[in-house]
């Protein structure tokens, strides 16, 4: 598993805010704040277990208004108009993602967005017919052998922590329970199932098809079929996945019980945050805090490593933001502590040529565009579900995650009650070895753990046998 040395907590009345800083018990209210400028939602970080009162009375008085509250981590989400609203919390405790992006130095974020999102576009859409045989992604970690055996638990749940999921879709319609689904785009958990939905990407419903889909019909099927999925929306309609929306979705998680999440993103505008820095140090605790909460509640969080082509473990700086990185910076979910980062192998079985590596737990099927499969084996990025209920190809460390997702559930479904890190481990312990090729310099390590393979392939069939 991954591991991310955490910080040591500041004192509470540290120099720059210090990110424990507890709200003072009273202030008076300001001469009067900002009314028609641009709303932006912040992190807000306080000691875990401070009153709900005395958050409401620092962010009315410092021109903030309360979005949501999570007193078992001290995280606040607020929206505020006043320019300086962060300076007026403390730039240690205080980072807003939208407003970032909106600088002039959220552009090149922007730009990496766009990116990531064109390489994850649905790239073809599948014809009628048995997609059995074009599943080749399924074939590498013997899911089909797996489903003969065992589907999985319908006690389990995973939260696919995306875009939305298409919940009348054939092959999801029996899988997604709509009670354990919430939007979580604003930092506060919305049931209506309108905020759940998909609304521009169907890339949450690609994701949770390759988990639990099944389609009998149509020849398709999932890692896990027989789990349930809970579509938890941290998406915005522009693709941004900001700290705020995150924070709600992990703490969804583990409130709601969760065996599972799958985590295909990183925390905009990214791509590295650094708990040293201003701002990034309240994104940084924040995110923190809510995947430990979740950890400690007993869900295993997996993530994808991302597709830039990067050692995670050797960068100085962040493409998408002008920040010194530095070995404490991580890109966030997949680098911090008790997460399972997953890289990508094409059909050929070696690594992706988008995907990061370096610090690596296993790797799964997320295609590759140089690695073409033969005729009628189906395309070179996974197929899975695409909203209006077809069948499409992605690729990406997005599409790579959600098979070790799937996977997880299964040992989860044979195990009930256990505990992440133990599923981590069984996670990795039944995944097959993937050596380091003499064509792959930059890979190095061990054959069952390295960078640009971790432990390996994930294993269906090891998962239920």
């Amino acid at each position: 598993m991954s591991r991310l040395r955490r910080m040591a907590a500041p004192l509470v009345l540290a120099v720059g805010g210090g990110l424990f800083a507890a709200a003072p018990a009273a202030e008076a209210a300001p001469a009067a704040c900002d009314t028609t400028s641009t709303p932006y939602t912040y992190v807000v970080t306080y000691q875990p277990g401070t009153r709900e009162s005395a958050v409401d009375r620092e962010l009315a008085a410092k021109c903030g208004t309360k979005v949501a509250y999570y007193a078992e981590i001290g995280v606040a989400i607020a929206s505020s108009r006043t320019a300086d609203f962060q300076q007026k919390i403390g730039v240690y405790r205080a980072y807003s993602g939208a407003k970032d992006v909106a600088s002039q130095g959220g552009a090149a974020a922007a730009r990496s967005r766009g990116a990531v999102r064109t390489l994850e576009d649905t790239r073809s859409v599948a014809a009628a017919g048995d997609l059995a045989a074009q599943q080749w992604d399924m074939k590498a970690i013997h899911a089909p052998e797996a489903n003969k055996i065992y589907q999985g638990s319908r006690a389990v749940t995973v939260g696919v922590l995306d875009s939305g999921i298409e919940a009348t879709h054939p092959a999801l319609r029996t899988a997604v329970d709509a009670r354990s689904s919430a939007g979580c785009v604003t930092g506060a958990p919305d049931l209506s199932p309108a905020s759940w939905a998909p609304t521009t990407s169907d890339h949450g419903t690609h994701v949770a098809g390759t988990i639990a889909g099944k389609d009998p019909a149509a020849g398709f099927t999932g890692v896990a079929p027989g789990v349930r999925l809970a579509s938890v929306k941290v998406i915005n309609d522009e693709g941004y996945i900001f700290p705020e929306s995150a924070v709600c979705g992990f703490v969804w998680a583990a409130r709601h019980g969760f065996a599972v999440t799958n985590n295909s993103y990183y925390i905009d505008p990214g791509l590295f945050y650094c708990p040293k820095q201003p701002g990034d140090a309240a994104a940084f605790e924040a995110v923190r805090r809510a995947i430990d909460f979740s950890t400690r509640r007993g869900v295993l969080n997996v993530a994808a490593a991302g597709n830039d082509s990067l050692d995670l473990t050797n960068q100085t700086t962040d493409k998408n933001r002008p920040h010194p990185v530095d070995s404490s910076c991580a890109i966030l979910p997949g680098m911090a502590d008790g997460v399972v980062t997953v890289s990508s192998v094409g059909y050929a079985g070696t690594k992706s040529g988008f995907s990061n590596y370096g610090r690596i737990d296993v790797t799964a099927p997320g295609g590759d565009f140089g690695q073409t499969p033969p005729e009628g084996a189906g395309p070179a990025c996974p197929l899975s579900t695409v909203v209006g209920g077809q069948y499409g190809e992605k690729c990406g460390t997005s599409m790579a995650a959600p098979h070790a997702a799937g996977v997880a559930a299964l040992i989860a479904s044979r195990h009930r009650g256990i505990a992440p890190r133990l599923l981590a481990q069984l996670l990795e312990s039944e995944a097959d070895v993937v050596k380091c090729a003499a064509t792959e310099p930059a890979c190095t390590g061990p054959a069952k753990n390295n960078t640009f393979y971790g432990h390996g392939l994930v294993d269906a069939l090891d998962a239920v046998r």
